[in-house]
């Protein structure tokens, strides 16, 4: 199973092995308005995907620059066409078929975060993997 959530949600054991997929893990407060949490503690998470996380860039052009959503998305997948982002995005499919897996990025809701895009990516290369998207 693929799960995904807020990296700032409650650990739950049921959340078997968690990988944050951000680009970072501090920033600048004018970047992420509604937490004064400066930075992610690696207690949080078990590992650090770096590359799976959007560029830094394409993170600012969105905070920043407030790039739409869809551009943003495209931008996103475009970033995850190399081909050492595809093999790791097949691995932590087939990875998730046989183990749960939780994606963890600081955003409260999926619907505009990068994580639940990656999570549907997943699905792709493997129909049968189960996603539990929060």
């Amino acid at each position: 199973m693929l799960k995904t959530k807020s990296i700032l949600e409650l650990q739950n054991e049921s959340d078997g092995l968690r990988i944050s997929i951000m680009s970072r893990h501090h920033w600048q407060s004018e970047i992420i308005k509604y937490t004064n949490i400066n930075k992610i503690n690696s207690q949080l998470y078990d590992l650090w995907w770096k590359e799976l996380a959007p560029s830094e860039n394409l993170v600012g052009d969105l905070y920043k620059r407030q790039l739409p959503w869809n551009q943003f998305e495209r931008r996103y997948l475009l970033e995850m066409s190399t081909p050492n982002a595809l093999k790791k995005i097949k691995n932590l499919a087939h990875q998730s078929l046989t183990e749960t897996i939780t994606l963890l990025c600081l955003e409260k809701s999926p619907k505009y975060c990068h994580r639940r895009i990656l999570a549907e990516e997943c699905q792709k290369y493997e129909p049968s993997l189960i996603l539990k998207i929060r």
